[in-house]
């Protein structure tokens, strides 16, 4: 019989301002016997050393081990692309644990909050044998965009739906909606939507120095996103963006 896998705690971590970091994250960081930190390649140097900071920030003298993320391979169907992506991050993750041997949990600190449009959770059930999972919530996206354009997520008494740009654009505006976000949609699919009657609030790199907004009626802001988007990605080699679009009431 194996050697029990350690316990894996999910740290949520916010958007990129260490000043979203909670003290709850913070102090599991400090008790944690192995910090887990995800290399993202040269274009996203900058989220690693942001990780680094945080955890330098926290107090933590705990090891790091720091470990490769693989590339997804773009010529396969999406969902099986997905899958086999995460076969090789369990592998990783399973190799860095083994050479480290921590004698107490691991921690691994997840951009925004690990259950929201994250998989690292799918990731460590993965893990054989499972390993007993804690959970730190943190700032999302969403919560950082609202609060950004200081707008509530929600009309009153109206649904809200979350969703990718795959969906929008494919199957258009979701049944029954009044609000919808949009997570990581590379290619700003509100492009594909009628946009009378419209109105987005978009943001990029949010809670970090380099964020950028913008907001108005879709047919005069949606072109003005694009070309910042754009510019914004071209610039530093990566972009992470989020926006909500909300149908005007009679």
């Amino acid at each position: 019989m194996g050697c029990p896998m350690p316990e894996l705690w999910l740290i949520g971590i916010g958007t990129g301002n260490p000043a979203h970091v909670t003290l709850e994250a913070q102090a599991a960081l400090r008790e944690a016997a192995l910090v887990m930190v995800p290399r993202k390649g040269p274009d996203k140097a900058d989220l690693a050393e942001l990780r680094h900071r945080i955890l330098a920030d926290s107090g933590s003298s705990a090891p790091v081990a720091e470990f490769d993320m693989p590339v997804r391979d773009e010529s396969l169907p999406y969902a099986e692309r997905v899958t086999r992506w995460h076969d090789e991050i369990t592998c990783i993750w399973a190799e860095t644990i083994d050479a480290a041997q921590p004698q107490g949990p691991i921690a691994l600190m997840v951009w925004g909050d690990p259950g929201l449009y994250d998989s690292t959770l799918r990731i460590a059930a993965r893990l054989a044998p499972r390993p007993r999972l804690r959970v730190v919530p943190g700032i999302t996206a969403l919560q950082a965009l609202t609060a950004a354009h200081a707008i509530p997520f929600n009309t009153v008494n109206g649904a809200v739906t979350v969703t990718t740009g795959r969906r929008l654009r494919d199957h258009g505006w979701p049944k029954g909606a009044e609000t919808v976000a949009v997570m990581l949609d590379g290619e700003c699919s509100f492009q594909h939507l009628p946009p009378k009657g419209l109105h987005i609030w978009w943001g990029g790199f949010l809670g970090m120095a380099e964020q950028v907004l913008d907001a108005g009626p879709l047919a005069e802001a949606g072109p003005r996103i694009v070309a910042s988007r754009a510019e914004a990605r071209a610039r530093h080699g990566w972009i992470m963006d989020t926006y909500l679009l909300r149908r005007d009431r009679p």
